[in-house]
């Protein structure tokens, strides 16, 4: 059967989601803690989204294939529902820096990466020296130089909708660099503790890698006077790596949301993502 996995992690002391020989990966510690507690040889974890090094996430999720018998056994001489029984044991032997939040049996056609409709991350930055807090120090970006969050929305509003970001993004071969970035907003806090800091919000049907970062070492750039606002769409239009855009740090940035449909369009989500997206050809001027 599958399961949902709804987890966070601190990404601080990961070598990103995605398992590497030899480096401590949050699917490496997550499959680790699955093969234990179910007492099976493997379990493949499959995400919604891999993050890469340093980055953290309040609302991952992921999906496991288990054997119906192997989950059973979980509850031992409890009288838990399997699921629950598997959580508690999962808190038990993962890390502090991982907790997996919620076990459930997904739906029909469940894909926690292919049935996914959008991601949400949060980037943020402290841009005053007043606002530099070292207790999250590990979460928040601190810049040396303040920041126009009204120029840097100017700017994000050009790169809305469905493009090609390969100027954005670290491309892998076969892979396409089409999405649709459906939010790009900046706001500052104005309650409780880190009241002031700036937040980028950013969600997409899905992005490649690197691409917030990238987005947001943009803007920054916009942001505190160095570069025109029109500048983030002329990198966008280029298509391709600019060497002037600098990948803002990992640990600014959390994955805060994954959306789903309805239950029962799950399985034609999952078909239409699958597909390899081109964007419709150019009208001649």
């Amino acid at each position: 059967m599958r399961l949902r996995l709804d987890l966070a992690y601190d990404g601080s002391g990961f070598h990103g989601w995605a398992r590497q020989p030899g480096l401590r990966t949050v699917q490496g510690e997550l499959e680790r803690g699955l093969t234990t507690v179910l007492r099976v040889d493997a379990a493949e974890v499959t995400v919604a989204g891999r993050t890469d090094t340093g980055v953290h996430a309040r609302g991952q999720v992921a999906h496991v294939d288990v054997d119906e018998d192997a989950l059973a056994a979980v509850v031992g001489r409890g009288t838990d529902a399997p699921v629950d029984a598997l959580l508690r044991r999962l808190g038990g032997v993962l890390d502090a820096d991982v907790r997996v939040r919620s076990v459930a049996p997904a739906p029909a056609g469940f894909d926690a990466r292919f049935s996914a409709v959008w991601r949400r991350y949060v980037y943020r930055v402290a841009d005053r020296v007043t606002l530099v807090d070292p207790l999250v120090r590990g979460h928040v970006l601190a810049w040396p130089r303040p920041l126009d969050e009204a120029v840097m929305a100017e700017a994000s509003q050009r790169l809305l909708g469905e493009h090609d970001f390969a100027a954005f993004c670290r491309k892998r071969e076969g892979a396409t660099t089409i999405r649709t970035l459906l939010d790009l907003t900046w706001a500052r806090r104005e309650h409780g503790p880190g009241a002031g800091t700036l937040e980028a919000t950013v969600r997409a049907d899905a992005f490649c890698h690197s691409m917030v970062r990238a987005l947001v070492g943009c803007l920054l750039a916009v942001g505190d006077g160095r570069r025109p606002p029109e500048w983030a769409a002329e990198v966008l239009a280029g298509r391709r790596r600019d060497p002037a855009v600098t990948v803002a740090h990992a640990h600014g940035l959390t994955l805060e949301e994954v959306a789903y449909p309805a239950d029962a369009d799950l399985a034609s989500r999952a078909r239409t993502s699958r597909a390899l997206r081109t964007l419709p050809p150019t009208a001649p001027a």
